[in-house]
């Protein structure tokens, strides 16, 4: 089917033109009927000649005080049927449901000059052609009718079927994104909810995402309808009624979304262009802080960060003159994707602020000065989506899993990935040599240890995934001039001891040479020029083994001190230990205890024993 929505000012007739050509009513609630005004979203259908399909109609209130209401009902709708009355022609919010629709990017509709018994309605009519062509509406095709006489709704169908057949095919094997404009319980059968399928399809038994205020939770699709008839597969345009399984109408509100599984990003933090409102040609600098976003049939409260003023592609028509990128933070994250279109409203002051453009649904945090004018210099030729590679090169690091929700269809060929992240190429030969001069300048730092810990380096590329890291070792000139050895990374032909220390380290196994378990004493370590990196280093490099604080003896020691301790009467104490050893009781009792610990030994009931090996 196709679906139209209505827009007009309160009272010029958009219900008596519903009942007229569908003979359904649309006004649901007996409050609508007794005030004689629409307060909601009404609904209805008809079949026209000509067309295979019906068309559907979401009926919008008029009156200022359902704004709210009518930009729900328009939000996923892709064209309207705009009525003025003949006998009052152009009023306040006809003005203001045009400002909605310039503002949504609704391009194509029919004018409707109602109550043409009661007055000449060419006037009316010419005064709305010249509003709607300062629009994206342009010159709309315009008919004029009588509600009650029923002049001219023949006319009517007949420019409704054109309407029909102008728009464009939907996308059938495209994401579902019913946006919930109504939500309801029936006996027997549960949680009840509507809206318009813009694409895809959705059949009975489906599995889909609820995306609302209070997160996102899987959903199953318990039964359909379309057009009052149950179904087991609607597919888009069509207005539909799904029955939800196991889902209290409290988890439920308008604004709601059902979607297909891990195909949107739910954000909260947006970078945006703004088009200026209808009419006006210049940016405005005086946005308010708070605004509300309306899309779909969602009203989101949004904190306004400018990032620019006029930075707009080329434009060489004017169309776009006074276009501004700002960064929207919402109160409630939504299901966007680049592309999309929106709307900003000022509820005080009841003015549309104009429409947006969703460029980025994961956009950078902006920490340093000028961030913002950088930020808007980036984004100033985008349109949203972007070709995969651009938007790789553009963001550098890209995850897997983001890019249907960033309205991304593949992976870039050939980009670099690793642990489900994307690396941009170009980025990547530039972490290679920046991981380099990290690790030459840890050389230079520390000769001692000269080795970056991977962590280290993985925080000082300012990597989002340590496990990228491989990918920048195995990029020129890092696979060139690093080695990776322990969890550390080294430039190739570093990692021995500086000659002071080897010299120094001689000197230490000369003393041991004789008494190899008479670990040296700090004063004799200090002689030597042995601290705590030195001793340290040494260890890493084998040269040491570490006993304990302040206790180093050769590599083979434990070894050497197990084969002693296996010729002693078994179990042995402490005093039999050191005697055997030739050393004290500074270096026996932790040595002991590094035996027992490593399992070549075992301490039980106040004795010690040597656990022999079976061959």
């Amino acid at each position: 089917m196709k679906v139209v929505a209505t827009a007009g000012h309160v009272d010029h007739g958009k219900s008596t033109l519903i009942r007229a050509l569908t003979g359904m009513e649309p006004d649901r609630w007996a409050e609508e009927r007794r005030r004689g005004m629409t307060i909601d979203l009404g609904f209805a259908w008809t079949a026209l000649p000509g067309l295979a399909e019906p068309v559907a109609f979401v009926d919008v209130p008029g009156h200022e005080r359902f704004v709210t209401q009518m930009l729900a009902g328009v939000g996923p709708v892709p064209a309207t049927m705009f009525v003025v009355a003949a006998d009052e022609g152009w009023m306040p919010q006809s003005g203001e449901h045009l400002d909605a629709l310039h503002a949504l990017g609704v391009r194509d509709g029919v004018l409707v000059v109602t109550r043409s018994d009661l007055a000449d309605p060419e006037l009316a009519r010419d005064e709305a052609l010249e509003h709607l062509a300062e629009t994206g509406l342009g010159r709309l095709p315009a008919v004029c009718v009588s509600g009650a006489t029923g002049a001219g709704l023949d006319e009517l169908r007949a420019a409704l079927g054109s309407l029909a057949r102008r728009l464009p095919e939907p996308e059938l094997d495209g994401d579902v994104r019913l946006w919930v404009d109504r939500a309801f319980t029936i006996r027997g059968a549960g949680t009840v909810v509507t809206g318009t399928l813009g694409a895809g399809r959705v059949s009975v038994g489906d599995e889909l995402v609820l995306s609302g205020g209070d997160g996102e939770r899987t959903v199953a699709v318990r039964g359909l309808q379309t057009l009052g008839e149950p179904v087991e597969t609607a597919e888009a345009v069509a207005r539909v009624a799904v029955n939800l399984r196991g889902v209290p109408l409290e988890a439920l509100h308008r604004g709601a979304a059902l979607l297909t599984p891990n195909r949107f990003l739910a954000t909260s933090v947006v970078d945006v262009r703004l088009h200026p409102p209808r009419g006006t040609r210049g940016p405005d600098d005086r946005l308010p802080a708070q605004v509300m976003l309306h899309v779909g049939s969602a009203a989101v409260a949004a904190r306004v960060r400018p990032l620019s003023r006029a930075d707009a592609p080329d434009d060489p028509d004017g169309s776009e003159a006074g276009t501004r990128t700002l960064r929207l933070t919402l109160r409630v994250p939504l299901p966007l994707r680049p592309g999309d279109r929106a709307l900003l409203r000022d509820p005080g002051a009841h003015a549309v602020l104009g429409g947006v453009t969703v460029l980025d649904v994961r956009p950078p945090e902006l920490r340093r000065r000028g961030a913002a004018r950088t930020r808007a210099a980036q984004l100033a030729t985008s349109t949203g989506p972007a070709d995969p590679a651009t938007e790789l090169r553009r963001r550098r690091f890209l995850r897997v899993a983001d890019l249907a929700g960033l309205g991304l269809e593949s992976a870039p060929a050939d980009a670099p990935g690793a642990a489900g992240w994307l690396v941009d190429p170009l980025h990547l030969d530039a972490l290679a040599a920046r991981l380099v001069q990290a690790v030459a300048e840890q050389a230079g730092a520390d000769p001692l240890d000269p080795g970056l810990a991977t962590r280290a380096a993985a925080r000082a590329l300012e990597l989002p995934e340590p496990r990228l890291l491989p990918l920048v070792l195995a990029r020129p000139p890092a696979s060139e001039d690093l080695v990776e050895e322990g969890g550390r990374i080294l430039r190739r032909g570093d990692g021995g001891l500086p000659a002071a220390v080897l010299e120094a380290l001689a000197a230490v196994r000369a003393d041991l040479e004789a008494s190899p378990f008479a670990a040296p004493e700090a004063g004799r370590l200090a002689e030597l020029g042995l601290h705590g990196k030195q001793l340290g280093a040494a260890v890493r490099a084998g040269e040491l083994v570490r006993i304990a604080d302040g206790i180093y003896l050769r590599p083979d020691a434990p070894d050497r001190a197990v084969e002693v301790l296996a010729t002693l009467e078994q179990p042995f104490t402490v005093s039999a230990a050191r005697q055997a050893l030739g050393t004290t009781r500074r270096v026996a009792v932790p040595l002991l205890e590094l035996l027992a610990k490593t399992g070549r030994t075992r301490f039980d009931g106040g004795a010690h024993y040597v656990r022999l090996r079976r061959l």
